[in-house]
């Protein structure tokens, strides 16, 4: 059996979501072995020449024969607890690529041979108590080390479980039967009862309820759902029973897709993997020609007894195995993407991810993106006698009658809207009808224009110059108010941009709309820059203009118009995918359309890459530290280091990189 941990120094990322029954399978043997090996290490300690002369016995535990039980009891722990190891090396030297489980290999084999040579008649002190403390000490590193990977894998594999094993198949008669998820087929109805979990994607066709998809896209409040709205295969019912028609089943479906994406993001390969791949395969040449070295100077120069040098030869492999290295990338990767994934942000191209914490500029789409692409009221002026309720409430109720966007706009923001009488549509114009006995006109300004009824009020003006949509309430042949209608800027807009610029990152907006709607919008939310009245085809050739000036550019858009865009940025941002995930142009997909998380993908990225510089840098930096001293270096002042203790550093390292990878958690 090869040791996994060597897979990420040489290409292969992490183990998020790939192979999890076999990692476990690995961790149950590392643990097998670990125990077993330290169990037979417990007479190899009682019966070692060292370990009496250390506890002051002399020669009291000594009997003939007891070399050959010392022998045959090391060969076992060898053989069994170093068998990974031997298998790895064996791997390594296939593939040509010399690694930590070369350096394991040899270390160990080199303290077993030595000291069998010494049990049957080579002049010398064998150190089997070495060899099994150091076989022991690295198969537990390995299993604390592998747990640690295993954590990261289980956010992936706590996806895959979302999904319920069977659902409620309405048949034609109108009975329902349970069948497995394999036999549902889109255009199925199911029925979903009050907390169960949605079985496929789909549409709600009957009923009314509230789901949590909170463990799909981060969003922490149940979304109330009712006849057309959409629902996600993965979440879980609140207290109403729904009907479902299936939409997207196996792998079109969008928990499918999100597993999909987070396991190429954890596989694909980093900027910084590539460094730390190196840097591991430069240590293991370090460590095995270090190795040689300090062999040769104790031997030759200063005529240090064989097991001594041999000794010193065998620490130096063992502190130098660069477990750390092989695991300070790949776990932050896995951490990073398990998270991201989790709060519905997901990273297709882990390089263009990596680039997002040097971003210098990112630029928004409006529609849709800042704003929730729906005209909304934002300001009610009182004209005549009416307070700004009613106004409102004597225009909802001629608009209710209307399908236009502005008369939806205006309907939202009344809670009970009165019946209306007569309703007609004035053609171009407006519409109007009577609301409680009285005759309501909702008009445009050319209906106004055409009567001869200018109106003189400098807010109206000020309305019209923010590129705002004004319409006019005549109640009786009476102007009583003027209503204000633009696109709804999302309340998280402000925000968003408020702590971009608290990064350093300067906010750009890119529209189609004119450039008065524009102004307004950039001066609401915070906005540097703004472009207006840019076609599609044209996005792109802005998003260059921008980097023209020598800045790393975002473009964050809808993902369909916005495709040339997105694909000519640094980094191409697709936000308010909601169940449709699949956007090829997009190095980034954000769930929600919530500005907010674009700031979260920066902040995630920052903190991602300084876990791994940190990593890096302990793994690195450790072993400038202790290959030195393994050596023998500060021999002359009474510091050394046994092969033993130097597993014991070697392990601590490696566990103190995987709980630094894990506390990326508590940093999101």
């Amino acid at each position: 059996m090869s040791d996994p941990r060597h897979e990420p120094a040489h290409g292969h990322q992490g183990h998020g979501g790939m192979g999890g029954h076999d990692h476990e399978a690995m961790i149950a043997d590392f643990k097998r072995r670990f125990w077993v090996s330290s169990a037979l290490t417990i007479p190899i300690l009682a019966l070692s020449p060292m370990i009496q002369h250390f506890l002051g016995l002399g020669d009291a535990w000594r009997f003939p024969g007891d070399d050959l039980i010392l022998f045959a009891l090391s060969s076992a722990v060898y053989f069994y607890g170093g068998w990974p190891f031997l298998t790895g090396l064996a791997e390594e030297l296939k593939a040509r690529q010399a690694g930590m489980m070369t350096l394991i290999a040899v270390a160990i084999s080199a303290a077993y041979f030595y000291s069998s040579a010494v049990t049957f008649g080579l002049s010398g002190m064998g150190f089997y108590w070495e060899l099994a403390t150091l076989i022991d000490i690295m198969l537990l590193g390995h299993w604390i080390e592998m747990r640690s990977v295993l954590g990261a894998s289980r956010a992936l594999e706590a996806l895959v479980r979302l999904m319920p094993s069977d659902a409620h198949r309405i048949m034609p008669d109108g009975s329902t039967r349970d069948v497995p998820l394999s036999e549902l087929a889109v255009g199925d109805r199911v029925l979903v009862k009050p907390g169960e979990k949605i079985p496929a994607d789909g549409e709600v066709v009957a009923g009314e309820s509230s789901v949590n998809e909170s463990m799909l896209t981060g969003e922490s409040k149940p979304v109330p759902k009712d006849p057309g709205s959409k629902v996600i295969g993965g979440s879980v019912n609140g207290e109403g029973s729904l009907t479902e028609e299936v939409r997207h089943t196996g792998g079109d479906s969008y928990l499918s897709q999100v597993i999909t994406l987070v396991r190429e993001a954890q596989e694909s390969k980093s900027k910084t993997q590539d460094l730390a791949n190196r840097a591991a395969q430069w240590l293991t040449l370090v460590a095995l020609g270090g190795g040689g070295l300090t062999f040769a100077i104790w031997t030759l120069a200063f005529r240090a007894d064989l097991a001594f040098s041999l000794e010193r030869m065998v620490t130096v492999m063992v502190i130098a195995c660069p477990h750390a290295l092989g695991l300070a990338v790949p776990l932050v990767v896995a951490i990073s993407t398990a998270i991201s994934a989790s709060n519905g942000l997901l990273i297709r191209d882990r390089t263009a991810f990596e680039r997002s914490r040097d971003l210098d500029a990112i630029i928004f789409d409006k529609t849709g993106t800042l704003t929730e692409g729906r005209f909304g009221v934002t300001d009610v002026l009182v004209l005549g006698s009416l307070s700004e309720p009613e106004v409102l409430r004597a225009a909802a109720a001629v608009e209710a009658h209307s399908e236009h966007p502005i008369a939806k706009g205006v309907v939202a923001e009344v809670p009970n809207v009165p019946p209306v009488e007569g309703f007609k549509a004035i053609p171009g114009k407006g519409a109007e009808g009577r609301v409680e006995g009285r005759d309501v006109k909702v008009v445009s300004p050319g209906y106004l224009r055409a009567k001869g009824s200018l109106v003189q009020d400098p807010r109206i003006d000020k309305l019209s110059e923010q590129g705002k949509t004004v319409i006019f309430v005549l109640v009786d042949g009476k102007l009583e108010g003027a209503i204000a209608l633009a696109d709804v800027i999302r309340p998280e807009s402000k925000a968003a941009i408020s702590k971009l610029k608290e990064m350093g990152i300067r906010s750009m907006m890119l529209t189609g709309d004119n450039r008065l709607v524009a102004k307004w919008v950039a001066a609401e939310i915070g906005l540097d820059e703004f472009f207006a009245e840019v076609l599609p085809q044209d996005k792109a050739l802005k998003v260059k203009e921008v980097q023209a000036r020598g800045l790393t550019v975002a473009m964050t858009g809808d993902g369909v118009n916005d495709a040339p865009a997105l694909a000519q940025a640094d980094v191409g941002i697709a936000v308010g995918a909601g169940t449709d995930v699949a956007i090829e142009t997009a190095d980034i997909i954000l769930v929600r359309s919530n500005p907010l998380d674009v700031v979260a993908i920066v902040g995630l990225s920052k903190a991602t890459t300084r876990k791994m510089v940190q990593n890096l840098l302990w793994a690195t930096g450790y072993n400038v530290v202790a290959i030195p001293l393994a050596a023998g270096a500060l021999y002359s002042w009474g510091i050394l280091l046994s092969p033993a203790m130097g597993a014991v550093l070697m392990s601590a390292s490696t566990v103190i990189v995987a709980i630094n990878a894990r506390l990326l958690r508590l940093e999101k």
